[in-house]
């Protein structure tokens, strides 16, 4: 069954077989990283769970301006909204169901593009993909779409791929399905993975889920390999809210920088040298802060 209510099934579930909280540095939780479970689960490689509150949410627009190349960063909120303002690309609010996508390609520096909203919490996930040799050194792309313009299959939001049929507007590879979902309470659905996507995961922002196992707030599971339907009840009091990834798996070695990912050391030391360039161009650049306090991606 595939993105419906799931009757329940005699079938064995998809089994479990990594289970993380992550490390948590003030309202920033690392889930998962390139250099542990993002080698298991790669095009997926990199996941950070943020939950601020007004007490906390200047830690996270403190956070300096940094570069990238080689990855995708795609960003959804479970709760809140935050505002963009870029010449490039207009204004406006992404909240649930909406989402920046930024392809870092050969090179960007970001970190400041968004601002939270006057809400009383901001909660969401940071997701990088690994990116295809003939898109890692390529021009950077930036997209906010907000939540009216995403489409809905079920309960799922089809932040990027093909579910259902009902295809996301985010320019992203081939191969990669991310859904934004919730579940009410006694819930229960079931996820059929396109065939080839043997990488499966998830990560619980809010509630409890049955997956196979019980998951708590906070929580990442990685699902065995395979192309098995995954089926998850809300088990909880309360809404379940959470973050689904599946994709044919990346075919290269992970070779990392401090803020790249690459398919070979050749295009990690070309990435390296565009963000070194576009650093010294940033500080020509001067302050480059728009009037609602935004900086736009330096590409």
């Amino acid at each position: 069954m595939n993105a419906l209510l799931a009757p329940r099934s005699t079938t064995a579930p998809r089994r479990i077989v990594h289970r993380t909280r992550g490390h948590g540095h003030g309202p920033i939780t690392r889930l998962m990283s390139p250099s542990d479970l993002g080698q298991i689960a790669k095009p997926f490689v990199f996941l950070d769970l943020f939950d601020a509150d007004r007490r906390t949410v200047q830690a996270m627009a403190d956070m300096p301006l940094h570069p990238h190349s080689g990855i995708a960063t795609v960003t959804v909120l479970t709760e809140g909204r935050l505002r963009y303002d870029d010449p490039a690309n207009g204004s406006g609010i992404i909240g649930y169901g909406g989402v920046e996508w930024m392809r870092a390609g050969g090179g960007i520096w970001h970190g400041k593009e968004m601002a939270p909203d006057d809400v009383p919490r901001i909660q969401g996930f940071q997701l990088w993909l690994a990116l295809p040799a003939e898109l890692e050194n390529g021009e950077p792309v930036s997209r906010y779409i907000e939540a009216r313009d995403i489409p809905q299959a079920g309960p799922a939001r089809v932040i990027v791929g093909n579910h259902e049929d009902v295809q996301s507007p985010v320019p992203a590879p081939d191969g990669i399905n991310y859904l934004l979902v919730t579940l009410q309470p006694g819930e229960r659905w079931s996820y059929q993975p396109p065939a080839g996507h043997s990488v499966g995961w998830l990560a619980l922002a809010q509630g409890r889920l049955d997956a196979g196992a019980p998951m708590d707030a906070g929580e990442m599971v990685v699902f065995e390999h395979g192309e098995a339907a995954i089926t998850l009840e809300a088990s909880g009091g309360q809404n379940a809210v959470f973050v689904l990834g599946s994709a044919i798996p990346h075919p290269h070695p992970l070779h990392l920088g401090s803020y790249s990912v690459h398919t070979s050391a050749q295009a990690l030391q070309a990435g390296e040298r565009r963000i070194a360039e576009l650093g010294r161009k940033l500080r020509e650049a001067g302050d480059r802060s728009t009037a609602s306090g935004t900086i736009p991606v330096f590409r």
